[in-house]
């Protein structure tokens, strides 16, 4: 099998090292991310500057791997598109720093990284750790996204699948085991905190609460990924709404038809 990793931590991250290093026990990885960290910046992608993408040795000789001066859209649109041979079977994004939850579905790079590969009709997995601060111990997390894969590649997926996995930062024996769940999109994980500046003004920085928040839904992502399970969600990359074009063609042709044009 043929893999295209990315991310937005950036491509010196360890998270993507580890990811690397797993996925070469299944099939041949390319490595194409950003060249600094693209965090939240959502699935974005650069259209009034150029996009370069630098080789760098970093993962090895036998790894081709570029750094992009983009985001992580623009790398798996760039990977897909030109620098690989043929499309790759996977793509893979991450292993982000910190849980990827609920409303993070429309902020994370993490998530768009997966997202842009379903726009060219190829499976993808984005891949987050319940870790924010360091050290970080990554044995934990590559013995669960191994043991992860392993259950993944029992079958063959369809073009397009896009799964958003949690992993607790836990030793493979602690893990309850796998939790098929919902993202809770009612949860405001981020609020604005004001701070004063040396000169009285007030501005605003987006705190995480992820360590405060505790009131979920029962067997939403937020509540079993802190239970202590491996946590895994299908996004449905379409939008429209079918019952909803349903009814506002009735009224807009009802309209027209007792208008009989524009009013």
């Amino acid at each position: 099998m043929k893999f295209l990793v990315t991310n937005d931590d950036g491509i010196f991250a360890p998270g993507v090292a580890a990811m690397v290093e797993v996925l070469q026990h299944f099939g041949e990885v390319t490595v194409v991310c950003p060249d600094q960290e693209r965090s939240a910046i959502s699935h974005s992608i650069t259209l009034r500057q150029p996009v370069k993408a630098t080789p760098v040795t970093h993962f090895g000789q036998h790894i081709r791997a570029f750094a992009v001066n983009g985001t992580p859209a623009d790398c798996v649109k760039l990977g897909i598109e030109v620098l690989m041979d043929q499309k790759p079977d996977f793509v893979f994004s991450g292993i982000n720093i910190g849980p990827n939850l609920g409303r993070d579905l429309y902020y994370s790079g993490t998530m768009a990284g997966a997202s842009e590969a379903t726009l060219h009709r190829i499976p993808a997995v984005s891949v987050s750790l319940n870790k924010l601060d360091q050290p970080i111990n990554f044995q934990y997390p590559k013995e669960l996204f191994y043991s992860t894969l392993e259950i993944l590649f029992q079958r063959k997926w369809g073009p397009g699948l896009f799964l958003n996995i949690n992993l607790p930062y836990l030793q493979k024996k602690s893990v309850k085991g796998f939790a098929v769940v919902p993202m809770d999109l009612s949860v405001s994980r981020y609020s604005y905190v004001g701070l004063n500046d040396p000169r009285g003004s007030v501005y605003y920085w987006l705190k995480d609460q992820w360590e405060q928040l505790n009131d979920f839904s029962e067997g939403s992502d937020y509540a079993r990924l802190r239970e202590g399970y491996i946590t895994v969600t299908p996004i449905e990359h379409k939008r429209t709404n079918s019952r909803g074009m349903t009814k506002l063609e009735r009224l807009f042709t009802m309209q027209t038809n007792q208008t009989g044009g524009i009013v």
